[in-house]
């Protein structure tokens, strides 16, 4: 890990008790805030994995401040899973936070798997409240049927959403993201030979985060 990067851990109150959070500051001035979802709690999924902090550091390098939290029930959070529903009122929690500390900077949504279900539907919330979101990251959505035991239905989403899977993905079948993105005309970065944990192709989502950022200027630069 760089040593060297900005970062402060604490726990927030939330709606149902503490939220544990981890933010890392860009070098610069920052351009945005990025929040980064992590995958099913009750499946091993927490705010260091691999992936999460893979698109939190690219993010972060590319002038976001990149905040990450820890989902109901893991680490110093509390609560219990809600399926995202609580989890959802979380981030919207986290994202106050940030805009506290950090300023009213413009808001990316990120997530990997069960986090990119929940920051679908930040997004919605957000555009509720009249406050859109500038960007979409959204890695290995857990959407359709999962294993016959979960049901996921991600609402639409950004036409310049990033959306990235991996083609043998064996938890969310890669089928399963293109009857959702299809309707939507969306596009689908697919990653050739990995799996849902991108291992050995780590690399390619940051080069995947790079070109997006740079096609959509995400953060209104």
């Amino acid at each position: 890990m760089n040593t060297r990067i900005q970062s402060e851990r604490e726990v927030i109150a939330g709606p149902v008790g503490g939220i544990e959070v981890l933010t890392e500051l860009p070098d610069g001035t920052p351009r945005a805030i990025a929040l980064i979802g992590h995958p099913h709690p009750l499946f091993g999924g927490t705010m260091n994995n691999k992936v999460v902090l893979t698109v939190a550091r690219a993010l972060r390098e590319l002038g976001c401040v990149a905040v990450r939290s820890q989902f109901r029930g893991v680490g110093a959070s509390q609560g219990t899973h809600d399926e995202g529903r609580g989890e959802t009122d979380d981030q919207l929690a986290v994202i106050e936070h940030a805009i506290a500390r950090h300023g009213d900077l413009p808001i990316i949504v990120a997530g990997f798997s069960f986090g990119a279900f929940v920051a679908t539907r930040v997004a919605d919330a957000l555009a509720a409240q009249g406050r859109p979101v500038t960007g979409m990251v959204l890695v290995g959505l857990a959407t359709g049927s999962i294993e016959g035991i979960r049901h996921y239905e991600p609402g639409p989403v950004r036409d310049d959403a990033l959306v990235i899977h991996g083609q043998h993905d064996e938890v969310v079948p890669l089928a399963s993201v293109l009857a959702w993105a299809s309707p939507q005309h969306l596009a689908v970065s697919v990653i050739g030979d990995t799996g849902h944990f991108f291992h050995g192709k780590l690399h390619m989502l940051r080069v995947l985060v790079e070109r997006w950022w740079r096609a959509t200027t995400p953060a209104g630069a």
